[in-house]
């Protein structure tokens, strides 16, 4: 990856982080209890249940999302930034745009 595409890569990088967060915000208001009181009717209320176990479990696959971004923005100086943790070779930059938390290359990802 050279210089211009590392570039690249960062800016897009930091607006997923922050799309990333405004998605965690959101779903930790989703998430928040029901509370019994609520005048509800028992179909709504268990709706608003199922809704609710929907919304945790996106808030902790978007949270584990934001670990790998993190992570990314921390290693994007090191030498071997861009390439696969598995077969150490190159993670196309298009790749890298498309799913800034990537962290194998195609090849390698659809193995696993």
């Amino acid at each position: 990856m050279n210089k211009e595409e590392k570039a690249e890569f960062k800016i897009k990088l930091l607006k997923t982080i922050e799309t990333t967060q405004q998605q965690i915000d959101q779903l930790v208001e989703d998430t928040k209890p029901i509370a019994p009181e609520n005048s509800l009717g028992r179909i709504t209320r268990m709706d608003a249940i199922n809704n609710k176990s929907v919304a945790e479990a996106t808030l902790r696959t978007t949270r584990r999302k934001m670990d790998k971004l993190q992570n990314a923005l921390k290693k994007i100086d090191e030498k071997d930034f861009g390439k696969c943790i598995k077969c150490k070779g190159p993670i196309p930059i298009q790749r890298l745009m498309y799913m800034p938390e990537s962290n194998n290359c195609v090849r390698c990802a659809s193995r696993y």
